[in-house]
């Protein structure tokens, strides 16, 4: 029996149809990844499945006795709630009395006596209504998500109060579990923690993520909203990626197909009209059909049209840090750390929250003073800053305003470009341009933002979380405009897929104010990394992450390093050619398997497809050894 249902669902803003007549079915143990473009109405979708939001037209249909938990895109709490009240919050009518049990709890152990009766009459309570079983679950919700029950919410950084906001739905153990974005603001090993977390829980659950790599660990099903349609494709994101590239194939085809019949059709009833001939009534009807079935055919949502202004050059070196270090009171944020950032360089920054990523940033972009140590700058830099928060956002300003204050035009490229016609390469309708900020979603902000970035020269991109609210296909065109950008990026990111595709080098934290680089991104950070971080992050950051961190630490402090030996002339050459080689073992075999999927070649001989796959595995062991090689040496580089 399905716990919930959805039939023949319709819901839209202005002359855009979010749902048209969109049906969707939800059974017990299932994990489904919403996706869709930014805009299409997956946070309404998940808004009406929680009974938050209303349909103009269609169903609902929800098992009786159904518990569900919804965690929104960005959650609100009460002003001044304690985490312990906001997460018990989610008990419903117990919540008061256990957050008032919890506060007199602690004013007896501070020596209050007068309030023992008031606590007393506080545990009565809570015997008649099962309240010790609903308190031991808040305690465990708290501690599984490392929270201070005793904190002020409000004084939590965003990551924190996405915590709260998850142990406030999964305390009441609800039967279907709603989340809207629920990786935004959470660090790395908060992200793995989280995948663990769902993979194991009882329930349902459906959430909306950008994260690719998050929703393939997760997802059992894939559903994809598009043009008002809920699309269903069982198994993981990869599996969705392969199907979703046939289907839009086959509709490319049909559709050219129905325009050329309509183009045909156009024709033929113009030289009957010349010709003054008596024409088929079926014909026509047929004609009339045509033309209204592509009147209401919606198209698949553009592109957008990112491209990014480089300012003048900088010079080689953009900075060079020499043994910096930076505390704030008892706090040790960076210890002893040197580094040298050269133009060209993709750097990204890996580290929990509060560790200090943009405290690092700002030493090496000379915005902060080092206690110690040696910061050089480069010449010539220009930087652009993407804000996580979108602080640079006036929630009152009309879009327009925003790219250029005080102007109809944007300059871009030497070239002067009228404003609406820029905004409409990022996807805003001209009709839009000058609706404020506030009307836009999480995605659509962060669409802005990345317009009034790029609408500015620079050659230094500074991007702290850009990734979060955006689309699949908007982080996929991000991805290539920085691979093919040749200024330098800082990248803070903890999408773990765009940090492999879009950084060379990654400086990660190693607690206690330790930062350390690597080469290339996450996954090769991962691969490199000392064994108490990896236990520290693969932990979620709990306790028991941290103790395995100290004793990985003490274990490499009493280990003495080996000696380091040096590459010999032919392994200096060998190293240096190994990158080439790689890229023209990659080109190949990239090569082979566009041909393997072309249709026309399975329609020759059979020897040639037998030779092709020989090669294509012969490639797959040549290129795993050149990596191979090319990373033994680099590390003894």
């Amino acid at each position: 029996m399905p716990f919930l249902t959805l039939d023949r669902a319709c819901l839209a803003y202005g002359h855009v149809a979010l749902l048209d007549h969109a049906a969707l079915q939800i059974d017990g143990g299932e994990r489904i990844g919403l996706i869709g473009r930014n805009g299409s109405g997956k946070s309404s979708l998940l808004k009406a499945l929680a009974g938050l939001g209303s349909l103009d037209d269609g169903e609902v249909w929800r098992e009786p006795g159904l518990s569900i938990a919804y965690v929104p895109q960005e959650p609100e709490f009460a002003t001044h709630d304690t985490v312990y009240e906001a997460v018990a919050a989610g008990l419903g009518d117990i919540a008061r009395i256990l957050a008032e049990y919890h506060e007199v709890t602690h004013k007896v152990g501070a020596g209050d006596t007068a309030t023992m009766d008031r606590l007393q009459a506080l545990q009565t309570q809570l015997e008649a209504n099962d309240g010790w079983r609903l308190s031991s679950r808040v305690e465990q919700a708290i501690s599984r998500l490392t929270l201070d029950g005793d904190a002020r919410v409000d004084e939590l950084s965003g990551g924190g109060k996405k915590r709260v906001a998850l142990a406030r739905a999964l305390v009441a153990e609800p039967r279907l579990l709603l989340l809207d974005e629920p990786t935004n603001h959470l660090d790395v090993d908060g992200i793995l923690w989280l995948e663990d977390l769902l993979r194991d829980y009882q329930g349902a659950i459906m959430l909306i993520t950008h994260d690719r790599v998050f929703l393939d660990g997760v997802a059992t099903r894939i559903v994809e909203l598009d043009r008002g349609k809920l699309v269903s494709f069982p198994g993981s994101y990869v599996e969705y990626q392969q199907r979703k590239e046939f289907m839009l194939n086959e509709e490319a085809l049909a559709n050219a197909r129905a325009d050329k019949m309509l183009a045909q059709e156009e024709i033929w009833i113009r030289k009957g009209v010349e010709a003054r001939r008596t024409r088929s009534v079926g014909r026509v009807q047929r004609l009339e059909q045509l033309r209204l079935a592509r009147a209401a055919r919606r198209e698949q949502m553009g592109r957008v049209d990112f491209k990014v202004v480089r300012g003048d050059a900088s010079g080689k070196l953009v900075a060079e840090l020499e043994n910096v270090s930076k505390r704030f009171g008892d706090k040790r944020i960076v210890q002893d750390f040197s580094c040298r950032i050269q133009r060209g360089d993709k750097v990204g920054l890996i580290g929990a929250n509060g560790t200090g990523k943009t405290t690092l940033l700002r030493l090496i972009l000379g915005e902060l003073a080092a206690d110690a140590g040696k910061v050089q700058l480069g010449s010539k830099i220009e930087v652009a800053y993407f804000d996580q928060f979108r602080t640079q956002l006036d929630p009152e300003a009309p879009l327009c305003e925003v790219i250029s204050p005080g102007s109809d035009f944007v300059e871009i490229g030497g070239s002067k470009k009228h404003v609406i016609g820029y905004l409409e390469d990022f996807l805003f309708a001209p009709q839009r341009a000058r609706s404020p900020v506030k009307s836009l979603s999480g995605g659509e902000r962060n669409r802005l933002l990345l317009a009034r970035l790029f609408a500015r020269p620079a050659n230094v991109l500074v991007l702290d979380e850009p990734t979060n609210d955006l689309d699949i296909e908007t982080l996929e065109l991000l991805e290539a405009l920085l691979q093919d950008y040749s200024g330098t990026v800082f990248l803070v990111s903890h999408d773990r897929a765009f940090l492999d595709n879009v950084v060379t080098q990654t400086i990660a934290n190693e607690g206690e104010g330790r930062w350390k680089e690597y080469v290339g991104g996450y996954s090769d950070w991962l691969r490199q990394r000392p064994a108490g971080v990896a236990a520290r992050f693969d932990s979620g950051g709990g306790a028991d992450g941290k103790a395995a961190q100290k004793v990985g630490a003490g274990d490499t402090a009493k280990t003495k390093p080996a000696p380091r030996k040096k590459l010999s002339f032919k392994e200096q050459r060998e190293l240096e050619q190994l990158p080439e080689r790689i890229a023209a073992l990659e080109a190949e075999q990239a090569a082979l398997q566009s041909r393997l999927a072309d249709p026309a070649f399975y329609q020759g001989p059979a020897e040639p497809l037998q030779q092709l796959q020989i090669r294509l595995a012969a490639l797959d062991v040549e290129l795993d050894a050149a990596m191979a090689r090319w990373e033994s040496l680099e590390a003894k580089a």
